[in-house]
């Protein structure tokens, strides 16, 4: 009986379909709007930019999203970054912005390009660095936020 009944639930279970994942990558055509808004607000507010390539059917994309928002990388996010999530479809979108920061996307994503408050690329991922960020840990983001917030100026200590 017990195990009748587990059959039935696990044959439920597999029946429904399964949750999707919520879309953290706007519609390809935005990305340079989006770029645009990050800069200004990127030198308003004396912050970096992070250009993280991806597309919403990439699991490790959403891991690297979910590492974004933890409880120790959210206020260094929020702090030091503006992040753009650019779309690149199948790998079929935004390859000229990808390519205009240095960003191999056949090396996989999410990869990322940390700009300056201007807009001048400062850093770009070259070896696939997060493709396999669902192997990877929270703290391997924490290191990569660590060393590309801006340095602290002082004005910013008095």
């Amino acid at each position: 009986m017990l195990a009748a009944g587990l059959a039935a639930l696990l044959s439920l279970a597999a029946a429904r379909p399964a949750e999707a994942l919520p879309d953290i990558y706007p519609p390809a055509d935005q990305a340079a709007a989006d770029i645009a808004a990050a800069l200004q607000t990127a030198r308003a507010e004396h912050r970096r930019i992070i250009v993280d390539f991806g597309g919403n059917w990439c699991t490790d994309c959403h891991v690297l999203d979910s590492y974004m928002h933890d409880p120790a990388n959210q206020p260094i996010v929020d702090a030091n970054f503006v992040v753009v999530h650019v779309n690149i479809g199948h790998m079929d979108r935004n390859l000229d912005i990808a390519q205009r920061y240095g960003v191999p996307l056949r090396k996989g994503v999410p990869a990322l390009a940390v700009l300056d408050s201007r807009g001048h690329l400062i850093y770009s991922q070259k070896g696939g660095e997060f493709e396999a960020m669902r192997h990877m840990q929270s703290s391997d983001l924490t290191q990569f936020l660590a060393r590309w917030k801006p340095a602290v100026r002082r004005t910013q200590l008095r």
